[in-house]
C-alpha cells in the first residue's frame, strides 16, 4: 500500500519460502512476478542463512545443466556450512540447564561431569540438523554435507575438472565407502589423471568425519553402559560403531524404511484383487511414478447413477451441502458430503438410506482394493470420506488460468522450489494412501494430474470416468493435482486412508452405528411400517432428482498458476 514494491516483493517470498502452500500469498507473487518494475532479484528470502542460499541457488544451476555456476555456488554453500556448524557447536558450551534434572537427586562430581559432557557431545552432533534445517521449516534435509560433495563430484566432471570430481568423489566415500556407484567413478577417475597422481578427500571433510565418529563412540558408550539415549541425526553412521544390544532396534528401522520404499510393482504380485471384473488399467510404470495405480469397474452405471442422484438430493436439502465458492478458486463452486451427514439426512428423510449405504459401501470397496493392491496384510483404516462436486461458474470461464485444485502431496507440504516435501502439521502427516472414485464425466477439464516435485512438470494425467478409481501412496513422490472445471459439474469421492488406528475417521464409525441400527429397526414389523410410511409421505410429495448433469463437452486442459483463498467459508472438520 505505501508502494514499496521492492520491500513487499521479498516480504511476500520470504512469507512463501516458508508457507509454500499458502494459496493466497502464491497468487500474490504471481501478481508481483506479472508488475512492471519488479525485478527478479527482489524476491529474495529475508530469513535465508548464507548457506542455504547459496546452496538453493547451486541446485537450480545444477538442475539447468549451468555446472560452473552450480560448482561456485555448492562451493559457497559447503563452506558457509561448515563455518555455521562450528558457530554452533561452540554454542554448545557452558552450563547445562534443566529443570527437570534439578527436581532429581545431585549426583556426584564425577557423574555430574560426565552427565555435562555427553549433554555436550550430544548436543554437538544435533548441530548438523540445525545447518539442515531451512528456515521457516522444522524438518532437516537428509545428508546435507554429503550431497554437497555428491553434486559437486558430478558438477566438476561436467565442466572436465577430473582432479576436483575425483577429490569431491573420495571425501563422499568418507561418509559412504562402500557406495557402488561412486566406487566406480574413483576408478574412471583414476584412469584418466594416471594412477601416479594421489587422489585423496579434502582435509575439512576429514577432520569433520573423524570428530564426528569420535564424538558418536563416546556417546554410544553412554547410551551402552549410562542409561543415555541419543538419536543419532547421520544416515552414514557405520554399523560397527552401534553397540550390539542397539543394532536389532537399528536394523527394524531400517527394515522398516525400506519396506515403506517398496515400489507397487513389487507389491502386486503379492495378490489378486479381492473383486472379480475389475480391471487395472494404468500401473505405476504407465503413469511414469511409484505406487499409483487406475481401476476400473469399481462401480456400474446405475451405482454411479445412484450417488449422483444422492449429491442433487442432498443439495436439495442444504443442511450442509449448499454449494458455495471452491476454497482453491473463485472460478468454481464447491458441494462437500461426509458419510456421517448422508445418513443423517437419509434419517430425515431428505434422501434414500440406500443412497447413503451405497457411499458406505462404495468406499468401503475402494479401501480393500487399495489394500490389497499397495499393503497386503497391512491394515488401512479410513482416514476421511468426501462425496465432492466442483461446478463451473457460468460467466467466469474466459481467460480463466487457475486449477481446481492446486499441485500439493496429500501428507507433506510441498515445496516446489527446495524441491522438498515437508512431513510436518499442517500437513496431514498420518496419510499413507489416497483415492479417487469418479461418478460421471458430462463435464469440461477436471482431470487429475500427477507431476515432478517441481509441480510443474507433468508426469501423468486420468481422465475422469463412471467407476474409475485412481489410487497412490500420499507422500512426496506423488504430487498431484485438478485441472480446472471449466464446464458442467464434476463429482467423485475422495479418500484417505491410514495405517494409524488412532487416526481412524470418527465420523465414519458413527454413520456405520446409525446404518446398523437402521437395520435392526427395518427387522422389526412396526419400525417397517413407520420407515414406510415416512418414505411414501415424503415421495409422493416430492419429484425425483434427474441422476445426470450438464451435457457432455469437448475437453479442453489448461494449466495455470493464479489461485485464490476464502479462508472464511472454511470449516476446520473439512478435508480438501
Amino acid at each position: 500500500q505505501l508502494k514499496k514494491l521492492d520491500q513487499a516483493v521479498s516480504a511476500a517470498h520470504t512469507f512463501f519460502v516458508a508457507n509454500p502452500q499458502h494459496l493466497q500469498m502464491r497468487e500474490d507473487i504471481e501478481k508481483y512476478r506479472r508488475m512492471s518494475g519488479v525485478k527478479s532479484d527482489s524476491f529474495r528470502d529475508l530469513e535465508a542463512t548464507p548457506h542455504w542460499e547459496a546452496y538453493e541457488t547451486g541446485v537450480q544451476h545444477y538442475d539447468a545443466d549451468e555446472y560452473l555456476q552450480a560448482v561456485a555456488r555448492l562451493e559457497e554453500s559447503l563452506s558457509e556450512a561448515l563455518s555455521a556448524l562450528e558457530e554452533c557447536r561452540a554454542l554448545c558450551e557452558g552450563p547445562w540447564e534443566d529443570e527437570d534434572e534439578e527436581e532429581k537427586m545431585q549426583p556426584g562430581l564425577y557423574e555430574a561431569i560426565a552427565a555435562h559432557y555427553i549433554q555436550v557431545l550430544k548436543c554437538r552432533q544435533q548441530c548438523v540438523l540445525e545447518i539442515a534445517t531451512k528456515p521457516g521449516r522444522i524438518s532437516a534435509t537428509e545428508d546435507f554435507i554429503p550431497s554437497h560433495l555428491d553434486l559437486l563430484q558430478f558438477a566438476y566432471s561436467q565442466v572436465g575438472n577430473q582432479t576436483l570430481a575425483a577429490e569431491c568423489a573420495a571425501s563422499y566415500l568418507l561418509f559412504y565407502p562402500t557406495d557402488e556407484p561412486t566406487l566406480e567413478k574413483m576408478k574412471q577417475y583414476r584412469t584418466e589423471l594416471g594412477e601416479d597422481v594421489a587422489v585423496t578427500a579434502r582435509q575439512s571433510i576429514q577432520h569433520y568425519v573423524q570428530r564426528s565418529l569420535m564424538e558418536k563412540k563416546l556417546i554410544y558408550y553412554a547410551v551402552e553402559h549410562l542409561g543415555e539415549t541419543f538419536n543419532d541425526p547421520d544416515l552414514w553412521t557405520p554399523d560397527e560403531l552401534i553397540p550390539e544390544n542397539l543394532k536389532e532396534k537399528y536394523r527394524e528401522d531400517q527394515e522398516k524404511q525400506k519396506q515403506e520404499t517398496l515400489d507397487v510393482e513389487e507389491r502386486e504380485k503379492r495378490g489378486p484383487l479381492p473383486f472379480e471384473g475389475i480391471a487395472v488399467t494404468m500401473d505405476s510404470q504407465q503413469m511414469n511414478g511409484t505406487q499409483r495405480a487406475v481401476f476400473d469397474r469399481v462401480l456400474t452405471e446405475s451405482e454411479c447413477k445412484d450417488l449422483l442422484r444422492l449429491t442433487k438430493a442432498a443439495g436439495e436439502a442444504g443442511n450442509g451441502y449448499r454449494a458455495r465458492r471452491s476454497p482453491h478458486t473463485p472460478h468454481e463452486r464447491f458441494e462437500g458430503l461426509t458419510v456421517l451427514k448422508a445418513v443423517q439426512l437419509a434419517q430425515n428423510g431428505d434422501v434414500e438410506w440406500r443412497d447413503a449405504k451405497l457411499l458406505l459401501q462404495a468406499s468401503e470397496k475402494s479401501r480393500k482394493i487399495i489394500e490389497s493392491y499397495f499393503t497386503p496384510g497391512k491394515k488401512l483404516h479410513f482416514s476421511f470420506t468426501h462425496l465432492v462436486c466442483r461446478t463451473a461458474v457460468d460467466g467466469e470461464q474466459e481467460g480463466r488460468m487457475d486449477l481446481s485444485h492446486p499441485v500439493h502431496a496429500d501428507n507433506c507440504l510441498l515445496d516446489p522450489e527446495g524441491q522438498e516435501c515437508w512431513k510436518e502439521p499442517p500437513a496431514y502427516v498420518y496419510r499413507d494412501y489416497s483415492g479417487i472414485l469418479y461418478l460421471n464425466d458430462d463435464f469440461q477439464g477436471g482431470g487429475l494430474f500427477f507431476t515432478e516435485m517441481d509441480s510443474v512438470t507433468v508426469t501423468a494425467e486420468v481422465p475422469p470416468k463412471c467407476g474409475r478409481l485412481v489410487a497412490f501412496s500420499s507422500g512426496k513422490e506423488n504430487p498431484h493435482g485438478v485441472w480446472a472445471v471449466s464446464r458442467g459439474r464434476r463429482c467423485a469421492v475422495a479418500l484417505w486412508y491410514t495405517h494409524s488406528q488412532e487416526h481412524a475417521e470418527q465420523e465414519r464409525l458413527k454413520a456405520e452405528e446409525l446404518m446398523e441400527q437402521r437395520a435392526v429397526e427395518q427387522d422389526q414389523p412396526d419400525g417397517d411400517k413407520r420407515q414406510g410410511t415416512d418414505r411414501r409421505s415424503r415421495s409422493s410429495s416430492e419429484p425425483r432428482a434427474p441422476s445426470r448433469g450438464t451435457k457432455p463437452a469437448d475437453q479442453r486442459q489448461k494449466p495455470g498458476s493464479d489461485r485464490k483463498q476464502h479462508p472464511k467459508v472454511l470449516r476446520a472438520r473439512d478435508e480438501f
